[in-house]
């Protein structure tokens, strides 16, 4: 990791800028606390959103690949993830659907297939005042205009089928100014607050290009809302700066490690060094994804956190599917999804929940509208009736050119050219979404963010929303097809929830009902990681809500300062690099097992994590500058850089300073053990410790293999230095497997004059002190 620049506090970070952290922003500066806002993507203003096919190729966020852009694309195992990358959040991408969670739809105690429950520890009687407090500050409107006409077929079929219908409130400006007439394209005055972009707005023109980001400025995203409002009050909105890791304080309150990307398009950001801010409250608003990967990341610096890390995922119930051909009375129906804003109506289905006698899980269909650009690209499809029209038209031309009888007005015939757009004009897709099962889990493969998850535990509420699209189609005369994901029963997600979930206890989820991570005060979830189960409903505005009410509790309970009792922890010192002498010797070493969190039995723990699947390795170049002193001194020490790596610790750590020791003689003179500790830091800098031993004794029965190749590893907290001993956050077991020991022999190295020598002195010791051990046994059988 690269070094640390020098720290600077605040009273607190929010890491992320959408619907928590532009609200968590909000409150936390209207209470006069200093808000600094750390926001990886770059602001958007209005005008500055990707349209042509250039801007979309460069209009993906992966920094470490060149990608700078605002949409961040996940795949996991059973369904993709579209999220974003701005200044707003996932504000900027979304389809302004400000519905709020179904009363009856927050469960409580509702088993799942493999076990636990999903819990709502909250109700919407407590949120009703948040919901207001939230429709009020972004502006919600009802969709105001009637000759839609995917508005007008949805509320048909509604009426048609016997369904719950709605156009439901939209974070979209239509007029000028509350109770004015709707008008398209008309300058929106700019409120007391400002505007973060210093840039004019319009009122929407209905071009459907809301998931792409708004460039006339309509959509009442969160930069334009609660972030002017936030930066009005004071709070320092930092764009581009990515956060890293965190930690807590020795003295209360947390350290955040964050980077700063400065690189254009195609630069790769690698190697950007990382910075600190110390702040007594540290809000985690970065996503589903985000917040789930950071808290992972760093699960090593919060000993004692919930075992339910990752838990409690789910889709939201995201399901998408397409209406083509649409008819009325035998003819063509136009729907025109590129009419209006993305989304105009909801159609609601009842839950088992609701006790009105419906069955199931509930979900909603809405309409979802697309860019206009999108029906040149569909029709472009028809490439054999474009031929045919084409021919038509050059056979007609040709034919008034030879008989001298050209008409001067072709417009009709230009209008045969283009077609009649009736593949675009009569498709819809169609948008679904609801309580699937939160029964996924969210963890690390590598280092990487992975998903558990599949639509089989899901199923049956998946079959139920794609018979309900299917009658709606069969209402509107179109036919239904599945988007093609779902051939391999696959879902796309732009809704993802759960990973850090509420509950009632520790046992049960991450944080309490106000968003703070059991036994680490001050440390906040506040986004859609927060929540313990789908919404059902578009879930943007109840996570917003949520995090209202967790701000609402942190004003009236915890006066300023109220966390921060003392300095942060002075770093252990670092030693320099030891010289390097004229004649030494170096190997390699690879090692492989499993840990457990909170175990300090190596044992206990190579069971439990091996059970659950959570390795640990390491990697070290073992090395001496001087063979003699290596040789001479009692305690064998010598030098391991390196790598640590295991998910449940947080991914792959490289050795900051590392000790080896081989064969020292401690208490039993029969016994002899190699001693290992390596200074680690986690992603947010949080010190820790490995240490391990391979203890080599003559026990009854050839073990020499045995004892030479396990070693018996704790984590301690801290960075401890040897003979000293710390707090144990996790302990395992991992040995050498004997393909890495062949090749390990293959690694050594002698490097200085007398090489040779070096390597026979490192030898004569090794195998000297096996005999000393084992020799005994050899003797004993020869004397008998």
């Amino acid at each position: 990791m690269p070094a640390h620049q020098a720290s600077e506090h605040t009273d607190v970070v929010v890491v992320g800028s959408g619907f928590g952290g532009s609200v968590a922003a909000y409150r936390m500066a209207e209470d006069g606390r200093s808000v600094v806002v750390l926001e990886r993507g770059r602001a958007y203003p209005p005008g500055s959103f990707a349209r042509t096919p250039a801007e979309m190729a460069r209009n993906f966020w992966e920094p470490a690949e060149g990608q700078h852009g605002l949409f961040d694309i996940w795949t996991f195992d059973g369904l993709e993830g579209i999220v974003s990358s701005g200044l707003g959040g996932g504000s900027l991408i979304y389809a302004n659907v400000l519905l709020r969670k179904d009363e009856k739809w927050f469960v409580h105690e509702s088993p799942l297939p493999g076990g636990g429950y999903e819990h709502w520890p909250i109700s919407r009687a407590q949120l009703e005042t948040h919901y207001d407090a939230v429709e009020q500050m972004i502006g919600a409107n009802r969709y105001p205009y009637t000759d839609t006409p995917k508005t007008e077929a949805m509320r048909e079929a509604a009426a048609g089928l016997g369904l719950d219908f709605q156009t439901p409130p939209l974070a979209i400006s239509f007029a000028r100014r509350p109770g004015e007439p709707p008008v398209a394209r008309a300058e929106l005055p700019t409120p007391a607050y400002g505007n973060v972009h210093g840039l004019p707005r319009l009122t929407c023109r209905g071009c459907g290009e809301c998931n792409l980001g708004c460039n006339d400025g309509s959509k009442n995203t969160m930069d334009h809302t609660y972030l002017s409002a936030a930066q009005h009050l004071g709070a320092d909105l930092r764009t581009r700066h990515e956060v890293k890791g965190f930690r807590p304080l020795a003295g209360g309150g947390y350290e955040v490690t964050y980077a700063i990307h400065t690189g254009a398009h195609g630069e790769k950001a690698t190697g950007l060094p990382t910075l600190t801010i110390t702040c007594e409250r540290l809000i985690l608003a970065a996503g589903t994804f985000g917040t789930s990967y950071l808290l992972l990341r760093n699960v090593s610096a919060f000993p004692g956190m919930s075992s339910t890390l990752g838990s409690r995922f789910s889709g939201n119930g995201d399901l998408l599917g397409l209406l083509f051909g649409a008819t009325k009375e035998g003819r063509p129906r136009a729907v025109e999804g590129s009419r209006g804003p993305v989304i105009t109506t909801a159609i609601r289905i009842g839950d088992a929940a609701d006790g009105d006698g419906s069955t199931g899980r509930g979900f909603y269909v809405e309409d979802a509208g697309y860019p206009g650009f999108t029906d040149w690209l569909a029709e472009s499809t028809q490439a054999g009736a474009a031929v045919k029209r084409a021919g038509r038209f050059a056979l007609k031309r040709i034919r008034e050119r030879i008989t001298d009888s050209a008409d001067s007005s072709i417009g009709a015939d230009l209008g045969e050219l283009l077609g009649d757009g009736a593949l675009s004009s009569t498709s819809l897709p169609l948008l679904g979404m609801g309580r699937d099962i939160p029964d996924g889990v969210l963890h690390l493969e590598e280092g990487r963010l992975a998903a558990a998850w599949t639509t089989e535990t899901s199923l049956e509420y998946f079959e139920g929303v794609r018979r309900t699209m299917q009658a709606i189609g069969s209402y509107l005369g179109a036919s239904y097809h599945d988007n093609p994901l779902w051939l391999g029963k696959r879902v796309i997600t732009v809704h993802p929830l759960g990973g850090a979930p509420m509950a009632r206890q520790a046992a049960e989820g991450v944080c309490d009902e106000y968003g703070e991570v059991f036994g680490y005060p001050g440390l906040h979830v506040m986004d859609g990681a927060l929540l313990p189960g789908p919404v059902g409903a578009n879930p943007s505005l109840t996570i917003a809500a949520v995090a209202d009410r967790c701000c609402t509790h942190i004003v009236e309970s915890s006066p300023r300062g109220s966390l921060l009792s003392g300095a942060p922890a002075a770093e252990p010192p670092r030693s320099a690099p030891v010289a390097v002498e004229p004649l030494g010797v170096s190997f390699t070493e690879q090692m492989k097992g499993f840990v457990a969190l909170g175990v300090t039995d190596p044992a206990q723990g190579f069971e439990q994590g091996r059970a659950a699947g959570d390795r640990l390795m390491f990697e070290l170049t073992i090395s001496t500058n001087d063979v003699d002193r290596f040789v001479q001194e009692a305690e064998h020490e010598g030098n391991a850089v390196g790598y640590v790596e295991s998910d449940v610790l947080g991914g792959r750590f490289d050795v900051e300073r590392g000790w080896f020791n081989l064969f020292v003689e401690r208490d039993d003179p029969t016994s002899r053990q190699m001693l290992y500790r390596l200074w680690l830091s986690g992603p947010g800098g949080n010190p820790m410790t490995f240490t391990g031993v391979k203890r080599v004794h003559d026990d009854p029965g050839f073990d020499l293999w045995r004892d030479t190749s396990t070693l018996y590893v704790h984590i301690l907290e801290g960075h401890v230095l040897p003979g000293d001993e710390g707090p144990v956050a996790a302990a395992g077991i991992i040995t050498i497997h004997l393909p890495d020991f062949a090749k390990q022999l293959t690694t050594f190295r002698s490097h200085g004059p007398r090489r040779v020598h070096g390597l026979e002195a490192f030898g004569r010791l090794f195998l000297g002190q096996l005999w000393d051990v084992y020799g005994k046994a050899f003797a004993d059988k020869g004397d008998s």
